[in-house]
């Protein structure tokens, strides 16, 4: 029986993988990469046995079950398997779940943190989420929740944070995530920043207000991924360019 190795890829620059995640993508007997590992797979040695499982809102290439089920199998053949997660495995990458599914069924394994999008993204466009006197906290939340019956957001607590607010997967649910916002008190002219395509060639960064924002994003024909981010850190922004 062999280990599994969650590992987080980080916001897909290669340079920003731990050197731990590093070793382990070399030494590894079997690879399953996400979509969002992105720039990383240039780290993957040729020849080695790569799996892709990632999953898209349109698409899924396995279920989480199936993926579930792919660890353990695969453990049973291979001394070394690597699941390759984009960002922070237990940042919204379900890597709280399969750790779960692997300790019910005995089988050993290990978590390599990684940096999440929700902090890498916004700092490569000069989006410090604290700054003394403007926010000394910040929230993670995820704008697309499986199920909106059974949505666990408390957006009445969201709105009223006075720190920043960073939303992960909303592009889609954009529309839906800014009313709920508006329609619990926070400030329409709170600043605003979504950032599509974090450390690739496309990325680019749209700004507005929770007014505008989806008129903006609308107009700019925004797609995902990309990191949004709420407050008025965003304004500090305009300091650093």
């Amino acid at each position: 029986m062999g280990i599994v190795y969650l590992v987080g890829a980080g916001p897909g620059d290669p340079e920003l993988v731990s050197l731990k995640a590093y070793r382990l993508i070399k030494d590894a007997d079997v690879i399953l990469v996400d979509n969002l590992v992105l720039g990383v797979k240039t780290l993957i040695p040729k020849g080695k046995r790569v799996i892709a499982i990632g999953k898209t809102a349109e698409e899924h290439k396995f279920s989480q079950d199936a993926i579930n089920h792919l660890l353990v199998e695969l453990s049973e053949k291979y001394e070394k398997v690597v699941r390759l997660k984009g960002g922070d495995p237990y940042i919204f990458g379900r890597g709280g779940e399969e750790a779960v599914y692997l300790k019910e069924r005995g089988i050993e394994f290990e978590v390599v943190p990684g940096i999440t999008s929700a902090i890498a993204v916004p700092a490569l466009f000069s989006i410090p989420l604290t700054y003394r006197g403007v926010s000394s906290s910040v929230t993670i939340i995820t704008g697309h929740e499986m199920d909106e019956k059974e949505e666990s957001i408390s957006w009445e607590a969201i709105a009223n944070l006075k720190g920043t607010l960073v939303i992960l997967m909303g592009v889609g649910n954009l529309v839906r995530n800014v009313d709920n916002l508006l329609q619990n008190g926070m400030p329409a002219e709170t600043p605003v920043a979504v950032i599509e395509k974090g450390f690739t060639e496309d990325e680019r960064i749209v700004c507005g207000t929770l007014g505008n924002i989806v008129e903006v994003v609308t107009k700019e024909e925004v797609k995902p991924p990309a990191v949004i981010v709420v407050g008025d850190a965003v304004r500090v922004r305009e300091r650093l360019m």
